[in-house]
């Protein structure tokens, strides 16, 4: 009789202990109640073997952050080319980025030679990212890409694929997910990767035994590489120049998909040069156009420039990219 006692109420405490525990998860984690979290943590667990019970410790104390969609809604992109270059390319940035470049001289030199990706690209990314790590954010990811994958219908499905990779992370380097910061759209590290791309691109350059985007630079500068490597980089190819167009119907010049380039002869005949510069009449080239203080910017892009736009898609943040690298790589000190 004591055995079955003991046996019904060890099973009752366990129930109850559980009863607690979805209780204190609910309290704590604002999502839990969202219609979509259980799809959520199906599709988590089929895809990374995480059982119901990891998922929502990871997700314990996770926090909607409104303020997040409002920041969404109006990004740096929005900005004329004229004020956003402005957040790059200045002095304070450039000199902080020589200094980064000195300090990381033989991981840069390493990886442009490994990956085919010159150093200049490397620091503009790690420049606009996050200042050469100075930005890195400071924003749980976690709460980010919650926020984002159940408050972002547009692209929901998108930030739970991150969010899901977040959390398989995490588990795999021993990593509590509320220790995890980065950017108001889940980006993490020196880079910016998002969560997915650390997988797939991220790579350990200093020896650790760890791909840490966080605290590691040779690791940001070899991943970075690595990304654009992967993603149609052409080694000793050019990426961009500057263009004048003296036409007066630019919507008929200037491309509107990078992946749909044309010869630049076609373009010279509507009214397209370049200065102090050749380009073969066949050559396959898109014509950019970006909004300067005074008027329209023209830029001819190659499929380096392309590459860049993988990254992020907007032609400011490629050009930003190009520019703010090539100033710092082209100074000494």
């Amino acid at each position: 009789m004591m055995f079955i006692f003991l046996k019904e109420w060890g099973q009752r405490l366990a129930l109850l202990t559980t009863a607690l525990f979805m209780s204190s998860v609910s309290s704590a984690n604002d999502f839990l109640n969202d219609p979509s979290y259980n799809d959520f943590k199906y599709q988590t667990m089929q895809k990374y073997g995480l059982s119901n019970e990891q998922i929502d410790q990871a997700m314990f104390t996770a926090q909607n952050r409104p303020n997040i969609l409002k920041i969404m809604e109006k990004p740096g992109e929005s900005k004329p080319w004229y004020q956003y270059q402005s957040m790059f390319l200045v002095d304070s940035t450039i000199g902080r980025g020589v200094r980064f470049k000195n300090q990381y001289a033989d991981a840069l030199n390493r990886a442009e030679q490994q990956f085919g990706v010159p150093k200049a690209i490397i620091l503009g990314i790690l420049g606009v990212e996050t200042g050469f790590g100075q930005n890195k954010g400071n924003i749980i990811t976690r709460d980010a890409l919650a926020t984002l994958a159940f408050g972002y219908p547009r692209r929901s499905e998108y930030f739970k694929d991150e969010l899901a990779a977040l959390i398989a992370w995490s588990y795999k380097e021993g990593y509590p997910t509320d220790s995890i910061v980065g950017s108001y759209a889940g980006a993490i590290g020196f880079p910016q990767f998002m969560p997915s791309n650390i997988s797939k691109y991220g790579v350990d350059y200093d020896g650790s035994g760890h791909i840490d985007l966080r605290n590691s630079a040779p690791d940001a500068i070899a991943s970075i590489a690595n990304y654009l490597a992967q993603h149609g980089w052409h080694p000793n190819q050019p990426i961009a120049v500057a263009a004048q167009y003296t036409g007066n119907t630019p919507d008929a010049v200037v491309s509107t998909d990078l992946n749909l380039p044309v010869p630049y002869g076609a373009l010279q005949q509507q009214g397209v040069s370049v200065l102090n510069q050749s380009i073969d009449p066949l050559e396959l080239v898109s014509l950019i156009q970006l909004q300067g203080e005074t008027g329209p910017i023209y830029y001819i892009t190659f499929p380096n420039f392309k590459a860049i736009t993988t990254y992020n898609r907007s032609r400011m943040y490629a050009t930003a990219v190009w520019q703010l690298g090539t100033a710092v790589d082209s100074r000494t000190q």
